[in-house]
């Protein structure tokens, strides 16, 4: 389920977690686990912490950064979402019970990007370039045995705030 961003951004934090617990208590009595949407892009860390908390009180499955459809404005002027920020992952993670999964979406395009989120406690990721990374991982040596992988650091405009 994506969060009602309306009421969340307008504070009705009753309204946004007795939705969340409707839809999780239907779906887990179907024996079924939730995945809860934020649409991170929208949020400030405080909606994030709270969301995190909501969600942790009611024991969803999953949370999730973003549905990737949640446009805005970037420094550009262009429309866009950013999806999957380290700063908002390590957010989600450190602020959630360890029993509830971070889902992180958007924004995961490299074999590094991949082991960054992976070392903040991330299990999931949803990626649109998963041949790129696998191939870049067997190109690093990554495969059925153990293997320690150099991360490469970020690059200048990555570091500067535009995503990872």
């Amino acid at each position: 389920m994506v969060i009602n961003i309306g009421k969340a951004l307008s504070g009705d934090w009753k309204y946004v977690t007795a939705e969340i617990q409707a839809v999780n208590s239907a779906v887990v009595e179907k024996g079924a686990i939730l995945k809860v949407i934020f649409e991170n892009d929208y949020l400030g860390p405080e909606e994030i912490v709270k969301l995190c908390k909501i969600c942790s009180d009611i024991g969803v499955a999953f949370i999730k950064t973003s549905t990737g459809y949640g446009f805005v404005k970037q420094q550009s002027g262009e429309y866009n979402y950013r999806g999957a920020t380290l700063p908002h992952l390590k957010l989600m993670r450190e602020s959630s019970r360890s029993e509830v999964q971070v889902k992180a979406a958007g924004g995961v395009r490299t074999l590094d990007d991949l082991l960054r989120v992976k070392a903040l406690g991330i299990k999931r990721v949803g990626a649109t370039a998963t041949e790129a990374i696998l191939l870049e991982a067997m190109k690093r040596g990554i495969g059925e045995k153990k293997t320690e992988v150099k991360v490469l650091p970020l690059q200048h405009q990555e570091a500067a705030g535009a995503g990872y």
